[in-house]
């Protein structure tokens, strides 16, 4: 199997477009058809039908999709069988699958959620994961080490796009910010895990759409890291946000968007036309309509879908 790194370059040139499609199941927002039971059990009957119904509808659009774990379990064990569930099925359509599960730890225990998450052979199946650093370097070795051995990657986070961030992220120490010298470390792992002729390595980094000037300036300390990058859309995030998170050839970012094409059917312009009857289809306009704006404002319009 080839490294994460080079199947996300190829799966992102294959369809032409950066678009993530974040999963984020909530059961109050949900097409009301799908709210007709509020047990633990109705819900994440709804949740997986919903979540593999909107793989449908954008399957054929982008790359990958990055199920949000946090929605699937707060219903139990019911709630994460239908998230291995939806995991499976993207997996099934050909999408590759980022766990949004933002795990961190040490040590063993940190080694227990790598194998779990990471890799094709693993419980949960997963190409990629989210991972917390701020526990220290050594709580991402177990992490790199699973990625090396399974051809999985992970994204860390090292400036996130909530508004709060700032408040550990920004502060300075001998002159550096505390996300700028993580951004170091984590370019020093992606370089290491780069294979010879490519351009990314195995780690990425999560920069926030909402802070466009860091977003320039991570790009450049991180030109080895693939950047997943939240905040787009619902957060305030535009295409213009965004733009200097790709290289010159429109690769080395993931633009998310979740709520925006979840939830497309309850918004305009697609609530009046088409409606929570058609949910889907207002979901794979939603994507249609991103995937152009970033053509038309990034340089991810130097991609062309084959």
């Amino acid at each position: 199997m080839a490294n994460f790194a080079e199947r996300l370059a190829t799966a992102v040139q294959q369809k032409g477009t950066p678009t993530l499609v974040g999963i984020d199941p909530r059961f109050e927002q949900l097409p009301p058809s799908l709210q007709t039971d509020s047990s633990l059990a109705g819900q994440a009957a709804a949740f997986e039908k919903f979540s593999c119904e909107l793989i449908d509808a954008i399957a054929d659009l982008v790359a990958v999709v990055k199920p949000q774990a946090a929605f699937f379990e707060q219903l139990g064990p019911l709630g994460m069988a239908a998230l291995a569930k939806v995991v499976t099925y993207a997996r099934q359509q050909g999408l590759l699958v980022i766990l949004d599960c933002k795990r961190g730890d040490i040590g063993s225990t940190a080694e227990a959620y790598a194998k779990a998450y990471l890799g094709a052979d693993s419980a949960w199946g997963g190409d990629c994961l989210t991972v917390n650093p701020y526990l220290g370097d050594d709580s991402l070795t177990p992490f790199v080490d699973q990625c090396v051995a399974t051809d999985s990657g992970i994204f860390v986070l090292v400036k996130t796009s909530n508004p709060g961030s700032g408040t550990l992220q920004d502060l300075s120490i001998d002159g550096q910010t505390i996300y700028r010298r993580m951004a170091a470390h984590v370019e020093s792992l992606a370089a290491a895990t780069k294979m010879p002729g490519q351009s990314y390595g195995a780690v990425g980094a999560v920069v926030g759409a909402t802070y466009p000037e860091q977003l320039s300036e991570l790009r450049e300390v991180m030109p080895s890291a693939w950047l997943l990058v939240p905040g787009f859309g619902s957060q305030g995030g535009g295409p213009k946000d965004v733009a200097a998170a790709f290289d010159a050839n429109g690769l080395g970012a993931l633009i998310n968007n979740s709520r925006g094409i979840n939830f497309a059917f309850a918004k305009e312009p697609y609530k009046s036309k088409y409606g929570e009857a058609k949910w889907q289809d207002a979901s794979a306009a939603a994507t249609r309509d991103m995937i152009a704006a970033l053509k038309a404002d990034t340089p991810a319009g130097r991609l062309a879908a084959s």
